[in-house]
């Protein structure tokens, strides 16, 4: 029989810990600052690559191995996302990849995937969200110390039913050295960089497969790993 006090000690850990690591954060960083008569958040460390970052909503990126058929400025909640249609040579179908660069020093993640699902319902009339689930995979950085060393990548994996088409959805925050969906990953990262006098930049991305009515993700599994590490691996050399 499963323990019920011992589920919540569990869900309590799991809370607990990103909390102690955002004070202890905090402490080594908001208090130094604070004592020098400066607050870090107020006065971030530029974004270096800034330029690069912001081109993308106007021109979309260009994935090896995809052709753009469609690339234009779409208004997602209080947003403008890039949005753009992408085919392979060998198959018919067309996908969406929407992003969403960071657009300023002081500019953070929060409610994007929010924001989809709102746009989702505005443009499909529906958006139920189904079999969702995490994908991880890994790409090579060999801009880095060590040649060729592994960058994580964890996305949310899910279908969305709307009344005319059905998707497989990969999302995912890409960052220079990583990707996670959860905004706090950007926040304790960020944090972190700050104390070196750097900036842990990043892009919202979200890719739509279209898929079988009310099919299984699993199906595009390969390919919507494939075309994520291609995006990932894209923004990394060219923007982040």
């Amino acid at each position: 029989m499963i323990s019920f006090s011992k589920v919540l000690k569990e869900k309590q850990v799991t809370y607990i810990i990103p909390l102690v690591l955002l004070l202890l954060l905090l402490a080594m960083g908001a208090v130094p600052s604070y004592l020098k008569g400066r607050w870090e958040w107020k006065q971030p460390p530029p974004v270096t690559t800034l330029k690069e970052l912001r081109k993308i909503r106007k021109t979309g990126l260009t994935i090896p191995g995809w052709e753009t058929t469609q690339q234009a400025e779409q208004q997602v909640g209080e947003h403008k996302w890039s949005l753009q249609v992408l085919k392979q040579a060998s198959s018919p179908t067309q996908v969406i990849l929407l992003l969403l660069p960071q657009n300023g020093p002081r500019d953070q993640p929060e409610v994007e995937w929010t924001e989809i699902n709102g746009w989702g319902r505005l443009r499909w009339g529906k958006w139920d969200i189904a079999q969702e689930r995490s994908l991880e995979f890994s790409v090579k950085h060999s801009q880095t110390a060590s040649s060729n060393a592994d960058v994580p990548v964890k996305a949310r994996f899910f279908r969305v039913s709307t009344q005319q088409d059905t998707f497989a959805v990969l999302q995912w925050y890409a960052f220079p050295n990583s990707g996670n969906p959860s905004p706090l990953r950007w926040f304790v990262k960020d944090q972190l960089a700050q104390l070196q006098k750097r900036r842990n930049p990043w892009v919202a991305v979200s890719i739509m497969i279209p898929i079988e009515p009310l099919g299984d993700v699993e199906t595009t599994k390969s390919l919507a790993q494939s075309l994520g590490e291609a995006v990932q691996t894209t923004l990394m050399a060219n923007a982040l």
